[in-house]
C-alpha cells in the first residue's frame, strides 16, 4: 500500500477543485490527505471549504509585499505542515522562480485548456472565442513559465455549437474534478517521472477501469 501523502492546496476562488481532492481523500479514492489550504484572498470560499472539513486554512495577504516575500510566508506554512505535494487549484498568482525551484517536482497545477493552447487566465473563454472544436483541461508540473511545465494528464472536451463560456466551463470543470485527484494519486504512488519536457507515467492501474467516465470525453494515457 502506498503511504498517504500530505497535500497543501493553494486556491484563490470557490475551491471546487480543492473539494474534489478532499472528497477523493475522505472516500479512500486517493492515498492523500489535504493538511493545509492557503489563499491570497481573504474572502475565497476555498478557505471555508477547508474549515468545514477541519483542515487548517490560512489567508496570506500579498498586499505591500514582493512576490518572494509573500511566497516565503506560504513556504513557511507548507513546511510547518510537512507537505509532500503542493497543488495549485484555481490559484491566480504567478509563482516566482524562487518558489518554483524550491518545490520543483512537488508542485502541480490544473489549467482549463489543453496546454500549450490558451495559457493564462480564462482558457475556456479563449477557446470559445478562437472557435476550436475541442478543448479540455490539463494537469502539469509547474516550471518558471506560466502554464508551461511538463504535462501529466489531459482530457479533451467537445465544444458545442450553442456553448456559452459558462456552459463550456462547467463541463470542463466536471472533468477537472476527475483528473486532478487522479494526478494526486499518481504522485502518491510514485508513478510520475519527469524526463525533460515529458512526464512518463509508470505502469499500474487505470481509473477508467475502476470509476465511471464521462461520455464524449477523451482521457489521456495514465488516467
Amino acid at each position: 500500500m502506498p503511504k498517504r501523502i500530505r497535500v497543501g492546496v493553494l486556491a484563490s476562488g470557490r475551491g471546487t477543485d480543492l473539494q474534489s481532492i478532499i472528497d477523493a481523500s475522505e472516500s479512500g479514492k486517493i492515498d492523500a490527505d489535504v493538511v493545509v489550504v492557503i489563499s491570497d484572498r481573504k474572502d475565497a470560499y476555498a478557505l471555508e471549504r477547508a474549515r468545514k472539513h477541519n483542515i487548517p486554512a490560512f489567508f496570506v495577504d500579498p498586499s505591500g509585499k514582493s512576490r518572494e516575500e509573500h511566497e516565503k510566508e506560504i513556504d513557511e506554512i507548507l513546511r510547518k505542515y510537512r507537505v509532500d505535494l503542493v497543488v495549485g487549484a484555481g490559484y491566480m498568482r504567478i509563482f516566482s522562480p524562487w518558489f518554483v525551484r524550491r518545490w520543483y517536482g512537488k508542485l502541480i497545477n490544473i489549467h482549463p485548456a489543453l496546454l500549450p493552447s490558451f495559457r493564462g487566465v480564462d482558457g475556456q473563454g479563449k477557446a470559445l472565442e478562437y472557435g476550436v472544436k475541442i478543448t479540455g483541461c490539463t494537469t502539469h508540473f509547474v516550471d518558471e513559465e506560466v502554464d508551461h511545465g511538463p504535462i501529466i494528464l489531459q482530457a479533451a472536451v467537445k465544444v458545442k455549437d450553442n456553448d456559452t463560456r459558462e456552459t463550456l466551463a462547467a463541463r470542463i470543470l466536471e472533468v477537472e474534478h476527475q483528473i486532478l485527484p487522479r494526478t494526486v494519486q499518481l504522485f502518491a504512488e510514485g508513478r510520475l517521472k519527469i524526463e525533460g519536457r515529458k512526464v512518463r507515467i509508470l505502469p499500474g492501474d487505470s481509473w477508467k477501469d475502476k470509476y465511471p467516465t464521462l461520455p464524449d470525453v477523451l482521457y489521456s494515457e495514465g488516467y
